[in-house]
């Protein structure tokens, strides 16, 4: 008998995902991302050693930091998600928990939670309002808007990227990426013919 040596073969919430989009709305999942949960006391010490670590200051309520390759996003009073490139989060945890020391704070790697659909297009806030009560009409929702709400009675973190808003990253738990994926698809329906 031999081992194993294979390697698990990972497999993303929206593999083969390919919806029929209209001209005005492009949608792709950025799968693996490192995804990690920070609780720490805004003004503490073990903030100021993570902000100090990150090389810039974490986000207040419901905003996000989106200049940088770990990008922080307001998720509560306590509360940030970090996301990194894929395959960080071993070196981040290590760095963070590192910066904090003995100061009370905790980093816990969430990103086999969650999944992200990045949105970009004209028609964005037409098609999102179908099914989120967030005022997103056009020059409404400002570039590194973070909200924790609903879309189509699935929760999901949105991060507006660029004003309008033009595109949007949508963080949705991995068990409904599939119902977000076929919502957006079905809500698009009627912009079939659209420009």
């Amino acid at each position: 008998m031999t081992a194993d040596t294979h390697s698990p073969v990972r497999i993303s919430p929206l593999a083969g995902w390919d919806p029929r989009l209209p001209e005005g709305l492009s949608a792709r999942e950025l799968p693996f991302l490192t995804q990690l949960t920070l609780r720490v006391t805004p003004g503490s010490a073990a903030a100021a050693a993570v902000e100090e670590y990150l090389g810039y200051a974490l986000p207040g309520a419901c905003r996000a930091h989106l200049d940088a390759e770990i990008k922080a996003l307001w998720l509560g009073p306590d509360e940030w998600l970090l996301v990194a490139p894929a395959g960080r989060a071993d070196e981040l945890t290590a760095g963070l928990r590192s910066a904090f020391g003995e100061e009370f704070a905790t980093v816990t790697d969430t990103s086999a939670q969650r999944t992200v659909l990045a949105l970009s297009g004209p028609l964005l806030p037409e098609i999102l309002a179908q099914g989120c009560a967030l005022d997103l009409a056009p020059g409404r929702a400002d570039a590194g808007a973070c909200h924790t709400t609903l879309l189509a009675q699935a929760g999901v973190t949105l991060v507006v990227r660029e004003a309008g808003p033009r595109a949007v990253w949508l963080l949705v738990r991995s068990s409904f990426a599939g119902y977000v994926g076929a919502w957006l698809a079905d809500a698009c329906t009627e912009y079939a013919g659209a420009p």
